[in-house]
């Protein structure tokens, strides 16, 4: 046991002892000059059976050599050796420096031995597999790249063994192209949205196209390449690891036998690698090589469709199908391997030889293929491809300055051979031209600069470009985009000129292709920092504006999509006239674009406003027409027909917030500009769903507004009144656009504030702090404009009835006290429109009962035609009947439920219960049917009548049937029904009973009121009607006489159903009316009964 321990201590020492004069040694050789290592291998080749001398570097080969070959023997690890080379190889700052380091000496020697061969590329594929080490793997992808391209390289070394074993190196190293893959594909990182490899990375992808390259070379048969400064050089012996000439002879004959198809095999096994490496190429050179990208995009898509054309399932390994993409790949591979390395120094110094064999290659094929069959046409383009590819990875491999500099050398032959390739149908091929071409005008400087630089190039190419907007779709479609960055690129404007020339032109064709580059440019002028001229951007609106009007539809659509991205400044008041136009089509299109516009900017509140100044010039000239008389019939339209696409508009824009206040200041900033005022009531429903920020913009602007008083009105300055006039009434259009429902929340303190827990004196209804209290000022203020005093009262009866009913009352009522004929008829109107707003609702408030009374006062004041007291009375007759309307809307459901109640001959009817007593309807009633002239009630307008000291004047009567008369022309179709039933049967009652004349005549002219107005609710009630017709012709006064003529007219000219119901009263009829026609003194009351008399005997 003891016996092993110190066996295994002995052996550690020893392996110890081993690495570390290794090191040494390692440390020696690689310290070495080159020179100097190069000719002690020499020497040591020479007499390998001699052991050096101690401690020279002779003797470290020696042991080196030693070491390896018994660990090659012994299939045991390299690593102590083969990492400080790989180390070794990161110092050489080159490929050339590389191939004469102390790594490639050493490898150039011991290569020559197959063993040690087999056994340094064995452990050199181990390690690139086991070791997670960047810095050794960067060390290995160095090396392997020496080693590979040795074979190419001018180094004239006699010791051979690297090329010796040049083709079992390729296959060897190919077995690790997974690995660098991996390495590849893990080794982007991310820099402005923009992958770039890592140093390994790059390492890593360029001697993945090292390996793929050399798979795609012919067999060679080694030969020794000798100085010639060497004399000794023929006579030496490579005698320690060499082979005879008989073995050499061998060796070739085994290289030989690798045939291109075994090679191929390799390299298609390896197809899917290919394509990921491609794609990492392409996402590493994206943004500084967009050249060189465009080509790596056409050879990815070229590797992809090999794949999926020769790989598929069906088709079996080593078919003929397979050989066939198999052998393309070589052939193609060969010069992409080439083209596609990071660090080409290899094309750098042939790029001339590289150049002139595309573009001969590409010429050769152009000319040959122009004509012949399909088949060849294929092929042709398909070879034209391979080569523009070559020429966009060539040419976008250089630097700025090198390529101007190779531009300025072959920069005509480069444009003379590619245009031509611009005619070929297939779209690859004229991706590429056009990339070339634009690679060739625009040179790499221009970016740098404020425009593009003038160059020889341009000169020639730019006609040729130019004439092909004159071809089909196909061409022009390649250069759409060269002549489109050419526009926005150039300093003058003869490119863009030629352009809209062909815009203009009567060529359909032209005039396609050239709105095409015109699409373009305005795209990419919107990404570029260049700046378009403006006249240049005023010249494209204008023609642009013109093929809104082209017969071609498709130009007509493209011409309106157009217009969003430029500025509008420059079109939008011609695009409006042309909204207008009496040609449908132009003014289909032209509305399509307006609309596109103002979608495009619905968050920009300047180009709103912009609309609405063009569209109010437009009206200002109208206007100014107008006073000259010169004006068309369909001119004054034209605001109308562009306001009409607002609601479309309308519904595209997503945030209101930004465009209402601005809307609404332009309003208070121009009061007198109606177009605003227009277009904002189109968008009344947008306004109301911000109607918080509304309306305190109101607010806020009319707490500045400075009050009106007596001397407001004396100027004589009428353009500032007009002014002053419209700045009030401003604030009461945008509230007029809102809707109802506004009004209804009690809580809101922008519209009610504190008003409803208040006063009623004008100090506290006049807030500036709410809207209530905004119109209540504007209503009742004694030193306001008649109009703003309106439109502020009609606005007044939109206010919740629990605020106005109690201000209203009041108001009314000291008003009537000093007879305030304006605060009068502010309260009426106010009254009014509540009541046709909101109903019972109005009509139900506490407060109510007293506007009522003082009606009652106003109506009995004694007036005279068209003085104050009787336009107020007209006021309160229409604000009763209105209360009529009301009462009888809520009572339809109730009344359409119990039975109806017809008149009974020799009957009595009872006016009704209690309730229908204290209606407003019947307390008009009891009114007009005073038999007496009894006092009206001043405590309860019901029907009971209560005594005050005011009797009831016989105009007081006639006002009463005037409110029954507006109530049946005001009354909804809804509560005909219910007025007739409850009107109807009083009046005839009232008639029959009453001993007043002038009381019965004034019932039978509302009874005719009734039946004009009501329609076929009077049904029930038409036989009766003619009764008391008849009875007035036969019996009655003058006035009655008359009266029961109208009566009787109304009745004969209602419907079938009204006509059959009193048919059994016509001969009766015919009697009387025959006897007034020709006995009744009154021509007129004769006139109508004859009349009357034909209209009965036709029927």
């Amino acid at each position: 046991m003891e016996e092993d321990e110190v066996f295994v201590r002995k052996s550690n020492e020893v392996e110890s002892m081993v690495s570390v004069t290794l090191g040494r040694v390692m440390n020696t050789i690689l310290t070495a000059r080159p020179r100097k290592l190069n000719d002690a291998v020499s020497r040591l080749s020479s007499d390998p059976r001699n052991k050096p001398s101690t401690g020279s570097l002779d003797e470290s080969l020696w042991f080196l050599h030693k070491f390896v070959k018994d660990a090659a023997e012994k299939k045991e690890s390299l690593d102590e050796i083969l990492v400080p080379m790989l180390e070794n190889s990161l110092r050489s700052k080159d490929l050339k420096h590389l191939h004469g380091s102390q790594s490639m000496i050493l490898l150039n020697w011991l290569f020559q031995d197959e063993l040690l061969f087999e056994a340094i590329a064995t452990n050199l594929v181990k390690i690139i597999a086991s070791k997670d080490d960047r810095f050794i793997a960067l060390g290995w992808c160095t090396l392997v790249r020496g080693l590979v391209e040795y074979e190419s390289s001018d180094d004239q070394n006699q010791m051979n063994g690297i090329r010796q074993r040049h083709i079992d190196t390729v296959k060897t190293f190919s077995s690790c192209i997974s690995h660098l893959s991996r390495i590849v594909c893990k080794g982007s990182t991310l820099q402005d949205g923009f992958e770039l490899p890592s140093r390994l990375a790059a390492s890593a992808a360029d001697c993945f196209l090292v390996l793929t390259e050399s798979l795609t070379k012919g067999p060679a048969v080694p030969s020794n390449r000798q100085k010639s400064s060497d004399s000794n050089a023929p006579n030496r012996r490579v005698a320690l690891l060499a082979s005879d000439n008989n073995k050499a002879v061998n060796t070739a004959q085994k290289l030989s036998d690798v045939s291109n198809v075994e090679k191929g095999n390799l390299l298609w096994g390896h197809l899917e690698e290919i394509i990921l490496l491609v794609q990492k190429l392409l996402a590493w050179n994206r943004k500084s090589r967009p050249l060189h990208a465009k080509g790596l995009e056409q050879v990815l898509r070229w590797l992809q469709e090999i794949k999926d054309q020769y790989n598929h399932s069906q088709v079996e390994a080593g078919s003929r199908i397979l050989k066939s993409g198999v052998l393309l790949l070589l052939s193609c591979w060969k010069h992409y391997s080439v083209l596609l390395r990071l660090e080409g120094h290899k094309v750098s110094q042939c790029y001339k030889e590289l150049l002139e064999q595309f573009l001969s290659g590409l010429q050769f094929y152009t000319d040959n293929h122009l004509g012949g069959d399909s088949e060849n046409k294929s092929s042709g383009a398909e070879t034209r491809k391979f080569f523009l590819n070559c020429l966009c990875l060539l040419l976008g491999r250089f630097d700025r300055k090198k390529f101007a500099s190779v531009v300025s050398e072959y920069g005509t032959r480069i444009s003379y051979v590619i245009l031509p390739q611009l005619h070929c149908v297939d779209e690859d091929v004229t991706d590429g031209v056009v990339c070339i071409l634009k690679a060739v005008i625009f040179k790499p400087q221009f970016s740098s600069g404020s425009g593009l630089p003038d160059n020889r190039e341009i000169g020639i190419v730019l006609p040729l470009l130019i004439n092909l907007l004159d071809e089909q779709d196909g061409t022009a479609r390649a250069v759409v985009m060269l002549l489109a960055e050419y526009c926005l690129m150039s300093r003058d404007e003869q490119c863009l000129h030629e352009v809209l020339k062909r815009l203009a032109s009567g060529i359909v064709q032209q005039r396609r292709n050239a709105i095409e580059v015109i699409s373009e440019l305005i795209r990419i002028s919107s990404e570029s920092d260049t700046v378009l001229p403006q006249l240049s951007w005023q010249n494209i609106a204008n023609h642009l504006l013109e093929r809104l009007e082209d017969e071609e539809i498709a130009i007509q659509e493209q011409a309106s999509s157009l217009f969003p991205m430029i500025d509008p400044s420059l079109f939008l008041l011609a695009l409006i006239h042309l909204v207008s136009s009496r040609d449908e089509r132009v003014r289909s299109s032209s509305s399509d674009a307006l609309v596109r516009v103002l979608k495009y900017h619905s968050q920009n509140p300047e180009v709103i406003c912009m609309f609405l100044d063009c569209l109010g010039n437009i009206n200002q000239s109208l206007d100014l027409q107008k006073s000259s008389r010169d004006i068309g019939e369909g001119s004054k339209l034209e605001s109308d027909q562009v306001l009409k696409l607002i609601p479309e508009w309308s519904k595209s824009v997503e945030n209101w917030s930004i465009l209402i206040e601005p809307l609404i200041d332009k309003l208070f900033a121009e009061p007198s500009n109606a177009t605003i005022v227009r277009f904002l009531s189109l968008i009344n429903r947008q306004l109301a769903e911000s109607a918080d920020l509304v309306l305190h913009r109101i607010v806020s602007h009319t707490k500045g507004q400075t009050d009106m008083n007596e001397s407001s009105f004396s100027s004589n300055d009428s353009a500032c009144m007009q002014q002053l006039l419209f700045e009030h009434l401003c604030p009461l259009l945008i509230i007029r656009m809102l809707p109802l429902s506004v009004f209804n929340d009690l809580n809101s303190s922008i519209m009610y504030d504190q008003l409803i827990n208040r006063g009623h004196s004008d100090i506290e209804i006049f807030s500036h702090d709410c809207i209530a209290g905004l119109l209540f000022k504007r209503a009742f203020y004694r030193f306001e404009f008649e109009n703003v005093r309106k439109l502020a009262a009609e606005l007044c009866g939109r206010i919740h009835p629990q605020v106005l009913i109690p201000i209203v009352a009041f108001k009314l009522e000291q008003a009537g006290i000093s007879r305030d004929f304006l605060e009068i008829k502010a309260c009426l109107f106010s009254v009014c429109t509540s009541l046709v707003v909101r109903g019972r609702e109005s009509l139900s408030q506490p407060g109510m009962p007293n506007i009522r009374r003082s009606l009652e006062k106003i109506l009995l004041w004694p007036s005279l035609d068209e003085d104050e007291v009787s336009k107020a009375q007209h006021g309160c007759i229409d604000c009763l009947a209105l209360m009529i309307c009301a009462e009888l809307q809520a009572s339809e459901s109730l009344d359409d439920s119990n039975q109806e109640k017809f008149i009974v001959p020799g009957k009595k009817i009872d006016s009704g219960d209690a309730a229908s007593r204290n209606t407003v309807l019947s307390y008009v009633i009891n009114q007009l049917t005073c038999d007496k002239k009894e006092h009206a009630s001043t405590s309860q307008l019901g029907g009971e009548v209560g005594k005050s000291e005011t009797p009831v004047t016989f105009s007081f009567q006639l006002c009463m049937a005037n409110v029954i008369i507006s109530a049946c022309q005001k009354i909804s179709d809804s509560g005909k029904k219910p007025l007739a039933r409850k009107a109807l049967p009083l009046l005839i009652q009232s008639i029959e009973a009453t001993t007043r004349s002038d009381i019965r005549a004034a019932c039978i002219q509302v009874l005719f009121s009734a039946v004009y107005h009501l329609k076929s609710a009077i049904l029930p009630y038409s036989y009766n009607l003619l009764k008391i017709s008849l009875k007035a012709l036969r019996k009655g006064s003058e006035k009655e006489k008359m009266a029961g003529a109208k009566l009787m007219a109304s009745l004969m000219g209602s419907d079938d159903a009204i006509l059959e119901s009193i048919s059994g009263g016509l001969v009766e009829a015919r009697s009387v009316l025959s006897n007034i026609s020709l006995t009744d003194p009154s021509v007129e009351l004769r006139q109508i009964c004859t009349k009357l008399l034909a209209c009965i005997s036709y029927t």
